[in-house]
Order: C-alpha cells, then structure tokens, then sequence
C-alpha cells in the first residue's frame, strides 16, 4: 500500500486520488487511533472537531470524513468554513481528541487534502501517521446502535476564533490601512472580523467565494492584485493569505513584496526586543534565504534550520522549547499563541509592531536583504530517484562548484505537488536564473518518467 501522508496531511485531486471512500477510511483509521487512550466527557466517547475551506469538493470530502468519525464511534463537531488554524484551535479549545481539517492550502480548485490534529490542536507525528494507515489494512468492529457518533454545529466557532486572535495582541491598530487578500478561500470572514476588531481600516478583496474560485489568480501564490489594491487604496501594508489561511506574505506602500523570511525576521527582532523570543533563537528551514541567516546573526539571534515544510519546523520548535518559526513561503509558527502557522495572526503581530514601532513595514524589512532567489518546479519525473541518480548528483556538484561561497543551491523532491524543486541564490537574478535552469535540465532528462 502507498504512503498516503505527504508533509501535511494526504492530498490529490478530488474524487480521483483522493476520493469519498479513501477519506471516510482515514477518518475512522485515525478516530480509532487518536481516540485510543481518551477520556471523554458526558457522551462517554471521542469528540472530533471538522471544519473545511470552501472548494466545492470540501463539501463532498467534510461529508465522507463525518461519516469515517461517526462510524468509529466519535461525536463530531462541525465549524464550517474556517482557517486551518482555527480548527487547530477549537480542538484544543473544546477539549476534542481529533480536529480534521478539509484544504488543499494554496493548491488550485480540483486539489484538495485531508489534515488531522490530535489533542490540543497539535499536528500528528510521523508514528501516528503511519499507524493510522496500518489501521487501514486491519479488520475492526464497528459500533452500532448508541454507539454510533453525533454530529453537532457548533456556530460559536468563528467569535471564539477572532476573539482569540484579538487577545494575542494589546496595541491598538488604529489608522492602520490594511488590504487583505483572503484568496476566496477559509479566512474571508475571519481575517476581516479580526482586522477591523483590532481597529485597523480593512479592504477585502477576493473576499467572495463560490466554491470555484478559491485560490484563482489571487492569494499569496498571485499577489498582483493585492499589490495593484494597496496602491490604488493608498494602505499602509496589503496582507495576502492562501486558501486555509495557515499562511501570509504582505506588500509594503509601494507594493513590493515581503515575504516569509522577511516576516520572521521582523518578528525575530520584535521578539527578542519584548523578552519573548525564547533563548533568542528562531527556526526557518533549508529554503531560509541567505540574507535572512546574515541578518539573525547582525542581530545576534540565533537560527535553527529544518527540512522544508512547517510541521518539521513545528517539530523543532517544540523539541527545543523556542517560540518562533517559519518558512519563506509565509508559514510562521508562534507558539506562544498557536500551534500551527496562522496568517491571519501572523498580520496582526506585523501590524502591532508597525503600531508599536511606528515604522512602515518597507522599514522594518529593511533589518534584511534578500539574496536573489529562483525556484524552478520540474514536473514528469520519478522524484524518489532525485537523491540517489549519479548523473543529478554531479550536475547538483557542478553547480555548487560554480557558485562557491556567493550562492547555494537546494534540490528535492516536494512534499505537497508531484514535481522536483530547484532552487538557487546567487549573486543576480541572472545567474540564478541561469544555474537553475541548467540544473532543472539535467534532472527532466535524468529522471524522465
């Protein structure tokens, strides 16, 4: 049987890859395994908390995961279209022993993913993962009568997330002009609720969903109307987050782009500056550009790096006991407040340092400078073999040659798409273009399917 968990969560086309009957039986797998050691309140069983964004297909797959849960037993309640974050926290907030997460994040429509949290809002380890598929194989007794799960709605769940969200920071916003992008995704009430309840001057765009238009030329993967928005609207800063909210990427003013190391580095120093910045050490990954590592080490905070994805990053931090950590791609994990990047609160603690600071956010990022970076994405190959090919390994040695100490070089396989990730910085965008594709060359013709 494949490995159906990816970096976060399983994945696939909907009702191809990932179709009604695959999630009604990871559900129950992971009813059954989560559940296992609970101790549960007045039903006597667990209680898992479901909530989706709004691609059509989530409505399909919420209904096939509720049926899983039920079936093993376990009271569900349903929140409706919300962030994934937020489902991370209800879990922990309602005491539930599952939280089941329907998204397929920044993907386009047809994609959609199925992500769990065990207690506390917390994402499941590697063991669990696989002992959830080992459940899959195995025969079991279903329970009947009573013993069969509830389904509740629970409508509170939008106020208590925002609320919380609103409790995180204790500066006021006011004018603060904020265009967010809530990519026609999860967060197209939330973020807007949040932003204006922390009194910043709010305009939605892609605020409208339909089912079909989530992540469509728009969102933290198509920033260009958000950056065209914040011009035209004259705001201080534009927010852009993907279609479950768990990330954020802003545009300063002038509308040039600030993206995830930028943020953390933001975040890293106003940490440090509050006392709150635990061993005064942040955690990004192997993606962490250049500039970002030079610009902790100018401020004298330290830098733990993880493999690409924020559930090691995750890992990480909780390991070590830090408070801060993220990705480029605009996942940032602040543990003090969440238990998983949440981009809706990673905009309000950019906004409170602009308060705070009374810099705009062009200044702030200024604590750093990117190295030039491209990423070229090679899709139609076998990408288990990109590690272990001689012919990739030398051009990979080659181009690292070629670089020497004014630039590096990333390649792997992705943990989310079926495609090989190339990725160079260099001295120009030019030369990074160049060595890339050069590489990315090498490896569609090496590993051709």
């Amino acid at each position: 049987m494949a490995r159906y968990f990816g970096t976060d969560g399983v994945r696939g086309r909907a009702n191809a890859e990932l179709t009604p009957e695959l999630a009604l039986a990871v559900a129950s797998a992971a009813a059954r395994v989560l559940a296992s050691h609970g101790s549960y309140g007045e039903s006597g069983r667990p209680v898992a908390v479901v909530g989706r964004d709004p691609r059509v297909s989530s409505e399909m797959l919420e209904a096939a995961v509720v049926a899983g849960l039920t079936s093993a037993g376990a009271d569900v309640q349903l929140v409706g279209v919300l962030p994934t974050p937020a489902v991370a926290f209800l879990t922990g907030q309602l005491g539930a022993d599952i939280g089941v997460m329907l998204s397929a994040s920044h993907n386009p429509m047809p994609d959609n993913g199925i992500k769990f949290f065990a207690r506390g809002g917390n994402k499941l380890d590697d063991e669990i993962e696989d002992l959830i598929e080992l459940r899959l194989r195995e025969p079991w007794e279903r329970p009947i009568g009573s013993g069969v799960g509830r389904i509740r709605d629970f409508d509170a769940a939008v106020g208590q997330y925002v609320d919380h969200l609103l409790g995180t920071i204790s500066v006021p916003l006011r004018g603060l002009k904020v265009v967010v992008d809530c990519a026609n995704g999860a967060a197209h009430q939330a973020a807007v609720l949040a932003l204006r309840g922390a009194g910043a001057e709010v305009v939605a765009i892609h605020a409208e969903p339909d089912g079909l238009n989530i992540n469509e030329s728009c969102g933290s993967t198509h920033p260009a109307d958000l950056q065209r928005a914040v011009v035209a609207h004259r705001a201080d800063i534009g927010f852009a987050l993907d279609g479950d909210a768990d990330r954020c990427l802003a545009v300063d003013a002038e509308a040039n782009m600030v993206d995830g190391d930028q943020i953390l580095a933001i975040l890293a120093v106003s940490m440090r500056d509050a006392g709150t910045l635990v061993d005064e050490t942040v955690v990004g990954t192997v993606m962490s550009n250049l500039g970002f590592l030079h610009a902790m080490r100018r401020e004298r905070i330290a830098v733990r790096q993880t493999k690409v994805g924020d559930r090691y990053v995750l890992e990480d931090m909780k390991a070590n006991g830090l408070s801060l950590g993220g990705e480029q791609s605009g996942h940032v994990v602040m543990l003090d407040h969440a238990t998983t990047g949440d981009g809706v609160l990673t905009a309000l603690q950019l906004l409170a340092r602009m308060a705070v600071t009374g810099a705009p956010v062009s200044e702030l990022a200024a604590v750093m400078t990117s190295l030039p970076q491209v990423l070229v994405n090679v899709s139609g190959v076998d990408m288990l073999r990109v590690d272990d090919d001689p012919s990739v390994r030398a051009a990979l040695e080659d181009a690292e040659a070629v670089l020497g100490d004014s630039g590096r070089v990333l390649l792997r396989a992705s943990g989310t798409e079926p495609v090989v990730r190339v990725m160079v910085e260099a001295s120009t965008p030019d030369r990074a273009r160049e060595v890339a594709e050069d590489l990315a060359a090498v490896v569609a013709e090496a590993l051709a399917l």
